[in-house]
């Protein structure tokens, strides 16, 4: 990669952490540039059409290639524009914050919506420890709790395997597994801005990125506990209020889903309580729960159904057959894939971390909506959507209050 004139992007609290020394340095090195700050606002700046389109309106021609100088918002919306423009990207991290510096994907809000748009991986990523380490500590909690998820992502990748046939890959599942295991095994010295369990907490949040672009798909990485978060912070929106960090709300997100696999591994899966929740679904009961859920954008939700096909009674038939067929060998992934949820929450208290929705402000029928809501967004399927198979979601739904 040669790259004579980068466009730099930041915004004011990152050009006072890493921005100002990279651009010291290209001016040493001789290299012309173009920088774009985003200006304050009174509300967190959020990866939506507004903050893509400030940066494409600033992004100068003449430039060559992209530097993303930042960690989420940042990184996800100069991954958009480098994609569209066709340039290179490098990213300069601030903060060990989230999983997304390595992926090929953008985790942005279209519409008002929650998605994820693939892009290309960086190709360069500069994380310079003694700048992560000096991040906000809430930045560092993020980052945690955004690889706690792992544990989770795949066990139910393990799980949609056996039901759905979707890919899985072993070598990438263990990458995870190693990573999320050393940094959990470090959080102790994390709190403290140890070097060290900030280089490893960094190392795993690249890596999950690495993971999902050799799985091309976010399912290394994410599960149900993400959208827990995606949910939270649409519904947060639609308020005109800000959310919490997403690897923070992910983190809470990871004690609710291991609350419910927990409960579920207490199931004995039956076909009459299946098939008798399939065969008194309704469509136009559906769809006024997701006007009640999702507001303005429901309309979109409902849309999308008729192209994924979530409420197809035919292929709920086939995916139950494969539940019922293999409970025992999918109570095995749980039993291997998950720790145990009073190690997880013993922990996250003993480092002040959030570990329930109360945490965040996120009260008991929010939580609920974001539990029913999660299987609907995208075409994934979650441990929500086990539940929906085998006709216990209003049940688990109820057993949400174990979280607070």
């Amino acid at each position: 990669m040669s790259v004579k004139r980068p466009f730099v992007v930041c915004d004011r609290n990152t050009y006072k952490a890493a921005g100002e020394k990279a651009i010291s340095l290209l001016k040493e090195a001789g290299i012309d540039y173009r920088l774009f700050v985003y200006e304050s606002t009174p509300r967190k700046m959020e990866p939506d059409e507004m903050a893509v389109g400030s940066l494409t309106m600033a992004f100068d021609t003449a430039c060559d290639g992209i530097i993303a100088v930042g960690s989420g918002v940042i990184n996800d919306c100069c991954k958009v524009l480098a994609n569209k423009v066709k340039l290179p990207l490098s990213v300069v991290a601030t903060a060990p914050s989230m999983d997304g510096y390595a992926s090929s994907s953008s985790s942005m809000i279209r519409n008002h919506i929650k998605v994820s748009l693939y892009v290309e991986c960086p190709h360069a990523i500069l994380c310079d420890i003694d700048i992560m380490k000096d991040a906000p500590m809430e930045m560092l909690m993020a980052g945690l709790g955004d690889m706690l998820a792992k544990y989770i992502a795949i066990c139910e990748w393990r799980i949609s395997n056996l039901v759905t046939g979707e890919y899985y890959c072993e070598n990438i599942a263990n990458l995870m597994r190693s990573s999320v295991n050393k940094c959990w095994n470090m959080a102790d010295r994390l709190m403290t801005r140890d070097p060290a369990a900030v280089a490893a907490v960094t190392e795993g949040l690249v890596l999950s990125g690495i993971a999902m672009s050799f799985a091309n798909i976010s399912r290394p990485a994410s599960g149900l506990e993400h959208y827990f978060s995606h949910l939270w912070e649409m519904m947060a929106l639609a308020r005109g209020e800000e959310c919490h960090l997403h690897g923070i709300q992910v983190g809470v997100g990871s004690v609710i889903t291991l609350h419910l696999m927990d409960e579920l591994r207490k199931v004995l899966p039956g076909r009459e309580q299946a098939e008798k929740a399939m065969s008194a679904f309704s469509q136009e009961v559906w769809e006024e729960e997701m006007r009640a859920i999702f507001g303005a954008i429901a309309p979109a939700v409902i849309a999308d159904e008729k192209t994924t096909l979530i409420n197809d009674p035919l292929r709920h038939a086939q995916r139950l057959e494969k539940i019922l067929a293999n409970w025992p060998e999918i109570l095995r992934m749980m039993e291997e894939e998950l720790p145990a949820t009073g190690e997880i929450l013993s922990k996250m208290k003993a480092l002040n971390m959030p570990h329930a929705p109360i945490d965040l402000g996120i009260d008991l029928d929010e939580t609920r909506k974001a539990f029913i809501g999660s299987r609907v967004i995208r075409d994934k399927y979650l441990t929500s959507t086990l539940i929906w198979d085998l006709g216990l979601t209003q049940q688990f739904a109820d057993l949400l209050k174990v979280a607070y």
